[in-house]
């Protein structure tokens, strides 16, 4: 039987380690914003990071899987 909130024992740490403190940090009642500087230098650092990715040749196997899906969706539309 599940008991309320209040009642239930903090977590135990494994034996052997320390344990730790959470630290907060209050958060402003408006949602976080970012300028516009910040998100175009954010913006080239994640393409920067995607860009070789994308440009990766895709493995066969995955190539005919991914078109066998798309022969499979285009039989279940057609039903």
């Amino acid at each position: 039987m599940p008991q309320p909130d209040h009642q239930r024992a903090a977590p135990r740490s494994a034996p052997g380690t320390a344990s730790t403190t959470l630290r907060v940090f209050p958060i402003a009642a408006g949602a976080p914003v970012l300028d516009a500087q910040t998100r175009m230098r954010l913006g080239r650092q994640l393409q920067a990071l995607y860009d070789p990715v994308i440009d990766e040749a895709l493995d066969p196997r995955l190539a005919e899987l991914l078109q066998q899906l798309d022969a499979d969706r285009g039989d279940d539309a057609a039903r």
